[in-house]
């Protein structure tokens, strides 16, 4: 292979295969096309298209019978995108290479971008610093906090900080919480709305019913924080100078990622996706990491809210695999990102996805999308995506989860969970608010 980069044929597949020698990820795109040369990429056929030199005649049957099924039952409008492919070999197409509404398939690519820019073992740090001494429990100045883009600092992270302030002396703060960078609580982006809701969360005597449920769910042991504000909650743009108190380090990214897609959170993915510095930095990252070709991806926001989000099916394949690839050197899976079918709930609570499928779901009003990978006998690791346009939620859900089961039949179930998506995260179970993650700095 070393000789065909050498020899100037390696240019010459690329250019035959419509892409530029000299792009950045010209090689990770052709890999991804097949690998070697001769291997065309699918041209879809009527019902269902087939790569001529990897035919799976059943496959493309199942594509054709699965269609025909949502055109008699009358489910679908307009175009019906599919792309089933085993490892980085094309088996069947159906609009495979158009780009289409992918709903919260979005998330894929705001999760690869995120992978590919902050790295696997990634936490988001907030800051608290204290403008004045600790004396006899009382913090003499302001409290600060200064907030590094944790999507998930929620009231189990807030109660942490709490416990943590407590640990180090302080149980009053004479002045103000003041703050400042990017930190949202619960979601919440207005700074000073969020801060009233830290102020809530860390003097449990002001506990709602909603944060005492939260706190019976964690850790045992855990105790109820009680830190006072006697000030006022106060934004300012710039950080205020003081010594550094405590470093409170977010959930790791991997576990912030499966979070988001098993509940498909749309604030977690527009967070993620604002960190990144917007939709076209997610859309660049995510085509780049993946090798798709830039018309077969267009984002406006991270989370896939609106039908302006457009993907082909074959790019949602790619960028999962592109997930997988980049988590191999992490010990994590693909499957410590997504829903694993049986395993998780969330999206899947109610799906009839094969057993141990690894997958992504969508839903916009006129869209149910569907994305992933199934484990089989004959064919090994399948990846797959659907793209349905129509109404009916759940007819739509039913139909795929069957073809996927029909898929499953043909080529048998595996008798061993490839390792390639073995999961290790128990999306169940976050470790929200867990004491491990607060550095105390008191000297700092």
């Amino acid at each position: 292979m070393l000789d065909l980069f050498s020899s100037g044929i390696m240019s010459l597949w690329l250019d035959a295969a419509g892409v530029r020698s000299g792009m950045p990820n010209a090689v990770s795109l052709l890999a991804w096309r097949g690998g070697m040369p001769g291997l065309a990429v699918a041209e879809d056929l009527a019902f269902g298209g087939i790569d001529p030199a990897n035919p799976d005649l059943p496959a493309v049957a199942a594509v054709r019978e699965y269609l025909k099924d949502l055109k008699d039952k009358n489910l679908i409008e307009g175009n019906q995108g599919i792309w089933v492919q085993s490892g980085m070999l094309p088996l069947v197409s159906q609009q495979g290479t158009v780009l289409m509404p992918g709903a919260s398939l979005t998330k894929i690519a705001t999760s690869l971008a995120s992978l590919e820019t902050w790295g696997a073992a990634y936490q988001f740090e907030t800051g608290f610093r204290g403008t004045g001494p600790i004396r006899n429990g009382v913090l003499q100045g302001d409290l600060v906090v200064s907030g590094g883009g944790d999507p998930l600092f929620v009231w189990e992270e807030a109660i942490a900080v709490g416990n943590a302030l407590n640990q180090m002396g302080i149980d009053r703060v004479a002045g103000n919480l003041v703050v400042t960078g990017n930190f949202r609580m619960n979601y919440q982006s207005d700074p000073v709305a969020a801060g009233e809701i830290l102020r809530q969360a860390i003097e449990s005597l002001r506990w709602p019913s909603e944060v005492q449920a939260m706190y019976s769910k964690m850790a045992p042991g855990t105790r109820k924080p009680q830190v006072t504000i006697a000030g006022s909650v106060i934004a300012e743009k710039f950080a205020r100078e003081g010594r550094l108190l405590l470093k409170r380090r977010s959930l790791p990214l991997p576990e912030i990622l499966k979070q988001m897609n098993v509940h498909s959170d749309n604030e977690i993915a527009q967070i993620l996706a604002d960190n990144l510095g917007g939709a076209q930095i997610v859309q660049q990252q995510a085509t780049w990491a993946a090798g798709v070709p830039a018309a077969e991806l267009e984002l406006v926001n991270g989370s896939g809210l609106g039908v302006e989000n457009r993907m082909s099916p074959r790019a949602a394949c790619a960028m999962m695999q592109a997930i997988a690839r980049s988590l191999q050197a992490t010990g994590l899976t693909v499957a410590d990102l997504f829903p694993v079918s049986g395993r998780d709930k969330g999206t899947l609570e109610h799906r009839h996805i094969p057993p141990s499928a690894v997958v992504k779901t969508g839903t916009l009003d006129t869209v149910i999308a569907l994305a992933g990978a199934i484990p089989t006998r004959d064919r090994g690791l399948v990846w797959f995506a659907i793209i349905n346009r129509g109404t009916d939620w759940d007819s739509l859900r039913a139909q795929q989860d069957i073809f996927l089961q029909k898929l499953v039949r043909q080529w048998g179930t595996a008798s061993t969970l490839p390792l390639a998506i073995t999961p290790h995260i128990d999306g169940a179970r976050p470790a929200l608010g867990a004491a491990n993650r607060s550095d105390i700095l008191l000297g700092g």
